[in-house]
């Protein structure tokens, strides 16, 4: 008889990956970066023209201020790194550079031919608002910014023209602001839609699969049971000469190995899940606490873990979150939490809990407290992983859980 495992495959082909939010805020922002430099380089002969007509030096100097925020967002949404701080980097030097606009004209009777060149770049200051604020403050700068630049029309130094014109200037630009924020926020409600639709499917396919690799444990252990225990001990009890004893003993013996066999082995689900998916359940878990964690997240989209191991990184790390609200604050003293999510290459993961509370020696825990030996570190080993716990008295504690074992020293 084979050894025992049980093991729950999916006969159901392969689904295309649902659009997730991480997808669209990626696409946002990758095409905020390709229109932000065709449109900066539209107004650079315009930038250039108007340079003669500002004060000696800031002509260069506003282009390079804005050209090179432009650039420097452009890299940011390439590379996934810092897009936001980019985002708004760009978006403040824009009204910056709007609001120093009239004091930097020389010459406003020479402006009054064309507008400010800083007008073809609205849009895309008004869309890095989109891409890196909440709707609400993202739509009030789509309607702040262009007012201000309708303002600036009226005055010498942006063209004097009458009173319609800035209007439709600033309107226009309104209305390419709100088409994108409309846009933006509607592809991120239906994302964030199936994103939480994927997640309670894969949580009731979860459920089912454990229920099934139960059931399937249960009837083999049944007929292992049936097959080798129970006849061994029928031998056993009905064995007279020496032979027939040596053959119950033999059974014994390969009875009990089946045993030792079928304890070794468990039910395993080969489904896999997305890291997003994990993420965001842990921020679920965070809104139920009474005190705060900063939460970061790298390298999140493309990781791709098991299911029974993103079960086991969020218990376990809710368990190390708990403990931290429970022991780490200390009387006189505020407590800074933080959970840093990184996914390594396409199926690993490294989640830290960390606080600078009060901190405890691990050495003196007792055996009995099972927060960290089996809700944390066991749990971690029984599927696959690692948990490191460094604590020091007034320092602060560090729980560091890792899928696969090993992977949390690797940075790729």
């Amino acid at each position: 008889m084979p050894a025992a495992e049980w093991r729950v495959t999916r006969i159901a082909p392969r689904r295309r990956a649902a659009v997730t939010r991480a997808q669209v805020e990626t696409i946002s922002s990758r095409a905020l970066g390709l229109f932000g430099l065709v449109f900066g380089a539209q107004t650079l002969p315009s930038a250039i023209a108007q340079s003669s007509v500002l004060v000696e030096g800031a002509g260069p100097a506003l282009m390079a201020v804005l050209y090179g925020a432009i650039v420097a967002l452009a890299v940011a949404t390439v590379t996934k790194v810092a897009v936001r701080t980019a985002c708004l980097a760009f978006a403040g030097l824009y009204v910056v550079a709007l609001l120093a606009w009239p004091f930097l004209v020389a010459k406003p009777a020479l402006i009054a031919e064309s507008a400010p060149w800083l007008y073809y770049v609205c849009t895309v200051a008004t869309t890095a608002a989109v891409v890196a604020l909440p709707a609400v403050w993202a739509a009030a700068y789509t309607i702040v910014v262009p007012a201000i630049y309708g303002g600036i029309r009226l005055l010498p130094a942006g063209g004097e023209v009458d009173v319609l014109l800035a209007v439709l200037d600033a309107m226009y630009a309104v209305i390419l602001g709100v088409v994108v924020l409309i846009i933006v926020t509607m592809l991120r409600q239906a994302a964030e839609a199936v994103d939480s639709a994927q997640e309670a499917a894969l949580q009731r396919y979860d459920f089912a699969a454990r229920q099934h690799a139960t059931e399937s444990e249960r009837v083999k252990i049944d007929a292992l049971v049936h097959d080798s225990v129970l006849t061994t001990l029928l031998s056993a009890a009905a064995a007279e000469s020496s032979q027939e004893q040596a053959l119950a003993a033999r059974m014994a013996r390969d009875a009990v190995q089946r045993l030792d066999e079928a304890a070794a082995t468990g039910p395993r689900v080969l489904d896999r899940i997305g890291l997003p998916v994990l993420v965001r359940r842990l921020r679920a878990a965070l809104t139920t606490f009474s005190t705060p964690f900063t939460v970061r997240v790298v390298n999140a989209g493309g990781v791709e873990l098991p299911v029974e191991v993103v079960e086991a990184l969020y218990t376990a790390s809710v368990q190390a979150m708990v403990n931290s609200l429970q022991h780490a604050d200390e009387a006189g003293r505020s407590t800074r939490r933080e959970v840093r999510i990184r996914g390594v290459r396409a199926g690993g993961c490294v989640i830290e809990i960390s606080d600078n509370g009060r901190g405890f020696d691990p050495a003196h825990v007792p055996g009995e407290r099972l927060g960290l030996r089996v809700s944390i570190e066991e749990r971690m080993s029984n599927a696959g992983g690692s948990a490191e716990i460094v604590s020091r008295v007034g320092h602060g504690t560090t729980v560091t859980l890792a899928w696969p074992a090993g992977v949390e020293g690797d940075r790729a």
